[in-house]
């Protein structure tokens, strides 16, 4: 709290030796929380200041799913507690080094390889591009105003810009189509609805978007949210038509990871996609 610029100081100053608690206990590793350590959370999330603190996440490294699991801290603490699906879909583990999964989807087997993308894993990823039908690349939409761990001064989304760029235009990957997981939908749209940290502000070509004529809504979506989402989209499709040469392609989906059947919906969209990819690259199609 201290770090920021203005600094936040905690509403109840009592709730300093809570901190101190929290910080001494989350140093140690591979140890089961006392209840004590669920007193102290809630006592310091009900803090005013912890609050405002919260509210200005975006100047430094916290999860998205703190929210969430601190609003319902009281049911995490319960010794009897089981984890809901949700529960399960907002947990959040870095990726470190390359992790192999398969899985099937309406009968078409997926062999995915699931990278880190901060920079030092960037490496590593050289290996895994050996025959590949398509790279899936996941983007925060809601990072706009965010900055990467690991300088705390670079842009998180224009980060993620760069590297597609780079992606996109390696010469061992020109033949290689790109699906774009325009992620984290739900958290982009609260951002934008409550106005706080304007597009703008960060990439001032907002200001002269507007929505273009492909755009299609959610039902019920604000306006401003599709103009924000498709800003994003098209950010990354100037790249990819860029160069112009029709040997790979580029397609966007908007994501919620955290809701299951938009995904349910991408990932048939892809299904389609990877076997159309994958019979053209075998000059099938």
């Amino acid at each position: 709290m201290t770090i920021l610029t203005p600094p936040v100081q905690l509403a109840c100053p009592q709730n300093q030796h809570r901190i101190e608690y929290v910080l001494n206990l989350v140093n140690h590793k591979d140890f089961e929380l006392p209840s004590e350590f669920y007193d102290h959370a809630k006592s310091l999330w009900q803090d005013e200041g912890v609050r405002a603190c919260y509210e200005r996440s975006n100047e430094y490294q916290l999860i998205d799913c703190a929210q969430y699991f601190l609003d319902k801290i009281d049911i995490v603490k319960l010794n009897d507690y089981t984890p809901t699906d949700q529960d399960l879909l907002r947990c959040r583990v870095l990726t470190s080094g390359i992790f192999e999964t398969r899985f099937q989807v309406e009968k078409v087997n997926f062999h995915m390889f699931d990278v880190g993308g901060q920079r030092d894993e960037r490496r590593k990823w050289i290996q895994c591009f050996n025959d590949v039908t398509a790279i899936i690349f996941v983007v925060a939409s809601s990072s706009y105003n965010m900055v990467i761990r690991e300088d705390n001064q670079t842009n998180r989304l224009q980060e993620a810009l760069n590297l597609f760029k780079n992606i996109w235009n390696n010469r061992w990957l020109r033949t290689i189509s790109v699906i774009l997981f325009l992620n984290k939908q739900d958290l982009l749209a609260d951002k934008v609805l409550a106005g706080k940290s304007k597009i703008e502000e960060y990439f001032p070509e907002f200001a002269r978007y507007t929505t273009p004529d492909d755009a299609a809504p959610e039902p019920g979506e604000d306006p401003r949210v599709t103009r924000a989402k498709y800003f994003i989209r098209d950010e990354f499709l100037r790249i990819s038509t860029a160069s112009g040469d029709g040997r790979h392609y580029c397609y966007p989906h908007f994501t919620c990871a955290v809701d299951t059947e938009n995904i349910r919906r991408v990932f048939n969209d892809c299904r389609d996609i990877i076997q159309r990819m994958h019979l053209r690259q075998y000059e099938l199609l």
